[in-house]
């Protein structure tokens, strides 16, 4: 008999900002299939042209720190679904803001912040992508 977990709890809506909808299905590609992603960095391409391995080392960089210093599991939703998780609100809104409050609701506290550095650095690269690219904020 196999023993499977709920399904995660999607009732939060995706992002409206679609440098936040990026970061989200990149986040959510590189925790389930792994950092090297090739889908994840084909999407980079696309989106960031000459610029996606920034784009692509903040993005590692946050997911990979992020899982090293939360004191808890984070539940993420798969790369399709149609809205987020509680972890996944908090994870966009640490890109937006990168704040004491939010790293500790996310973490348990952790009292390691090198992910919340990540964090602002993603959230400040991915500003500068929507305004090279000409995306409006939501």
């Amino acid at each position: 008999m196999t023993h499977r977990s709920p399904a995660p709890a999607l009732d939060l809506p995706l992002p409206a900002r679609r440098d936040l909808s990026l970061a989200l299905v990149l986040v959510r590609r590189m925790a389930m299939k792994g950092p090297d992603d090739s889908r994840a960095a084909m999407l980079a391409l696309d989106v960031a042209g000459s610029g996606f391995r920034r784009l692509l080392v903040l993005t590692r960089c946050f997911v990979v720190e992020l899982a090293r210093s939360s004191r808890r599991t984070l539940t993420l939703a798969p790369c399709c679904a149609t809205g987020m998780t509680r972890d996944e609100a908090l994870m966009i809104d640490l890109l937006r803001n990168a704040d004491l409050a939010t790293y500790a609701a996310l973490t348990d506290d952790a009292p390691c912040h090198r992910a919340r550095s990540a964090a602002q650095a993603l959230g400040e690269e991915l500003s500068a992508l929507a305004a090279r690219i000409g995306w409006r904020g939501g």
